[in-house]
């Protein structure tokens, strides 16, 4: 036996070692441990890694939201909204354990007041203490004899004398502004002009991501619904929750990654079909494809312990790629000599094979240099997959397939003489008068290529989704997560002070109509200084001897004593109301997302604006400069900077690339290697003229694809230069077959409703037909020369 092949042998044996351990941990993971993917769109946004706590107030403000599912159901009468909500709460019912309502009842709403009862006294309004600090003693009077003897002077909570001139019944009302949310009837009642809505907070038991929670709880909400509709048919059912666009993304994900594969693959198995005419080639090019996304998958998990739906659908594309490697090799054992061994033919292909993968490597790794989690992750995903599929053709395939056992078709031998015909770059007038009218058609292009980093660009949820969050949003009037200011300090002391005076620079923009209101901490635990500054305010205006309280004293013919013993009542010594004990009763659950607490050794909290309009973004950026603690935080337009920022820092890696693959080229193809890379630094400049052209705007994606696009074309450029001049069409019919399979995985792609996913693959799309019209204009045409 030829020393060379029994070599080989023993590496091929050694790499099915390595593939048999990856089926035993692919089988492990879907079987024993039944991976699920990850669905969390949260996971491909950049982490905050140099401010945690910054990271973490995003998180929490969006835990808090994620396991809600908010349910309205509304009728023009309350009767019927009633009804169809109990149809709707029936189905729930039926199926226990998946979500859980609110429970209300009179004891719930009169509980939430105990922990406040107490502290009374240093809970004010911020006009009450303007009032106590500016109005008469004989205002106080008249306001405790109008609560006590008047029908219409609003809630009494408690007796007389625990609230004698309605400050805390103020402060109650003041909190209850805070949502539109009233009780009625023991249910949540809301309304707007058209309807009555019974309002149904609902928590999930499962993660808003699980897949569990996915397949359990939409089809319930779906069913509630129609319970619902069928008590009451004039009724409307709105819905909001991060469940129900975690499950729209996962379907749209689990369907485009069955197009996008099984779509590639069968333009595969045809193209190879058509090519050699033989089941052999399309099984090896599926094995490699195969053992690819084996790899990829076993290492995606020991590296980070989860796999993301997107990472699959993206690696699905992957398929477009893996294939080159064996459909060249498989190409060159078509022309070659039937006397040379497979094992010499991989030796004397294996230059130009082992530069396909360097390139290829270096543009799929351009990905892993943005911020993204989830980029990461599909870069190392199709990176793996290219170098177990490149090693599976270079182990087996020799051993495979021999000499004389391939053929070629009709379409590929038509194909094949298609290549004499093809026009020459040469320095001539029509070559000059191509690339003058190119240079003028590119330049008119870019000159409209216009830039869009806003991230709310890349997402496409259903307009339905979208126009159910607005409707709950306005209706509730509640905050968004991702707009807030984060507070921070050495002490929760501090942390409340700074609220208070942030609070103050926000009163002016609620005054004018520029927010509808905060949500802060401190609107229900002042700091303890202010508790105290409060405390001896009413002390001192209210409650001294000659003041308010002993002449509503003697109107109502109580003698000293009574005001004696109402002072000490109100002023009994008591610790301050801290976040600590607030957080342990019922009333805070609605907002325990505004306190972060202790985070290594920093304490911070949220203050979340309600009403919020985009013209009042400035304005709220400038309520916060100054302060020291405060910081204004737009995770939009901070993601969307992060974008901007590294759109541009890929469009210079872009460059660095073509430089480095220039340097990998040069050592072997001298003074063509220029040749090599043609092709891609054209079909890119092209690709963005024709985004500029067709009102496209330029964004990262668009970048990260012309990466790609130097990794996947090169190769085209590499099996050309291996075999120069026009008579061997073996890299010809390479190349084709390889534009035509990534044109299928990435033309899929672009067909993504996901809009990054579509911006590459258009990118990808338009550049790999650039690209393959564009090889053989710059091939070498002079035979049996690198240099």
């Amino acid at each position: 036996m030829n020393p060379e092949v029994k070599r080989h042998k023993w590496l091929a044996w050694l790499w099915a070692l390595v593939v048999c351990a990856l089926l035993g941990h692919n089988a492990y993971l879907w079987i024993v441990q039944r991976i699920v993917p990850d669905t969390d769109i949260l996971a491909l946004l950049p982490v905050q890694e140099r401010d945690p706590i910054l990271q973490q107030s995003f998180t929490h403000m969006v835990d808090a939201a994620q396991q809600r599912v908010i349910v309205l159901v509304g009728a023009a009468d309350w009767a019927d909204a009633t009804r169809a909500a109990d149809a709707y709460n029936a189905v729930l019912a039926s199926q226990p354990g998946v979500l859980e309502a609110v429970k209300l009842s009179d004891e719930t709403q009169g509980d939430w007041l105990a922990p406040f009862q107490k502290h009374s006294v240093a809970l004010l309004t911020a006009q009450q203490e303007a009032q106590l600090r500016s109005e008469s003693p004989q205002f106080w009077t008249d306001a405790a004899l109008a609560k006590l003897y008047s029908a219409f002077s609003g809630p009494k909570l408690g007796a007389f004398r625990d609230d004698p001139f309605g400050l805390f019944s103020g402060w109650v009302q003041d909190r209850a502004q805070e949502t539109p949310v009233r009780p009625r009837d023991g249910k949540l009642f809301v309304a707007d002009a058209e309807r009555q809505y019974v309002l149904m907070p609902l928590t999930m038991r499962a993660p808003a991501f699980s897949m569990t929670a996915q397949q359990t709880v939409v089809p319930l909400l779906e069913r509630a619904k129609q319970a619902a509709l069928k008590a009451a048919p004039q009724a409307k059912v709105i819905t909001a929750g991060v469940v129900l666009h975690a499950s729209n993304a996962s379907n749209q994900a689990e369907g485009e990654m069955s197009t996008i594969g099984v779509g590639s693959l069968a333009g595969i198995v045809l193209l190879t079909w058509f090519t050699f005419r033989s089941l052999r080639p399309i099984a090896l090019v599926l094995l490699s494809i195969g053992i690819g996304f084996l790899g990829s998958l076993s290492v995606c998990w020991l590296l980070f312990g989860r796999i993301h739906l997107l990472t699959l659908v993206f690696g699905a594309s992957l398929i477009g790629v893996a294939q080159d490697y064996g459909i060249y090799f498989l190409c060159n054992r078509l022309s070659a000599d039937p006397a040379e061994g497979s094992v010499r033919l991989l030796k004397r292909l294996l230059p130009g094979l082992g530069l396909t993968l360097l390139a290829a490597v270096i543009g799929y790794t351009g990905l892993g240099f943005t911020p993204f989690p989830g980029l990461r992750h599909m870069a190392v995903f199709s990176a793996v997959g290219l170098v177990f599929a490149w090693l599976t053709v270079a182990c087996w395939f020799p051993l495979l397939v021999s000499g004389g056992t391939l053929t070629t078709g009709a379409l590929a031998r038509g194909y094949g003489a298609a290549l004499a015909h093809w026009p020459q770059a040469r320095m001539n007038a029509p070559t000059l008068v191509v690339a003058a009218v190119f240079v003028a058609v590119a330049g008119f292009g870019w000159s409209r290529l216009g830039v869009n980093d806003d991230i709310r660009s890349l997402q496409n949820p259903p307009k339905h989704l979208i126009d159910d969050q607005i409707k709950l949003g306005k209706l509730l009037d509640a905050p968004t997560p991702v707009q807030y200011f984060l507070v921070r300090g050495a002490s929760a002391e501090i942390v409340l002070q700074r609220e208070e005076a942030l609070k103050r620079r926000l009163d002016p923009l609620i005054a004018v109509k520029r927010i509808g209101g905060y949500q802060a901490m401190s609107n229900w635990v002042p700091s303890a200084r202010t508790q105290l500054e409060r405390r001896a305010l009413i002390d001192s205006k209210l409650l001294a001897p000659g003041g308010p309280l002993d002449a509503v004293a003697k109107a109502i013919d109580e003698d000293s004593a009574w005001s004696a013993a109402t002072r000490a009542h109100l002023m009994a010594p008591r610790a301050p109301l801290t976040p600590a004990e607030f957080l342990k009763t019922p009333p805070s659950e609605p907002w325990r997302h505004l306190w972060l607490g202790d985070i290594d050794g920093v304490h911070a909290s949220i203050v979340a604006l309600r009403g919020m309009s985009m013209a009042a973004l400035p304005e709220l950026r400038r309520a916060g400069e100054g302060m020291e603690g405060v910081q204004w935080v737009d995770k939009v337009a901070e993601i969307s900077s992060v974008l901007g920022r590294y759109r541009q820092y890929m469009g210079w890696v872009v460059l660095a690339a073509y430089a480095v693959v220039f340097a990998l080229l040069y050592p072997r193809y001298r003074g063509n290697a220029w040749r090599v890379l043609a092709p891609s630094a054209v079909a890119s400049i092209a690709t963005l003229a024709v985004l500029g052209l067709t009102g496209q705007a330029l964004q990262l994606f668009h970048v990260l694809a012309l990466m790609l696009l130097l990794g996947v074309v090169v190769d085209y450029g590499i099996f050309m230069q291996e075999h120069p001049g026009r008579r061997d069409t073996t890299p010809w019919l390479a190349v084709g077959l390889s534009a035509a399979n990534t044109l299928l995985a990435f033309g899929l792609l672009g067909l993504s409703r996901t809009p990054a996913l579509q911006a590459f693959g258009l990118t990808m799309l338009i550049g790999t037909t650039l690209a393959w019209l564009l090889v053989p204009y710059f091939a070498n045409t002079k035979e049996n020369e690198h240099a």
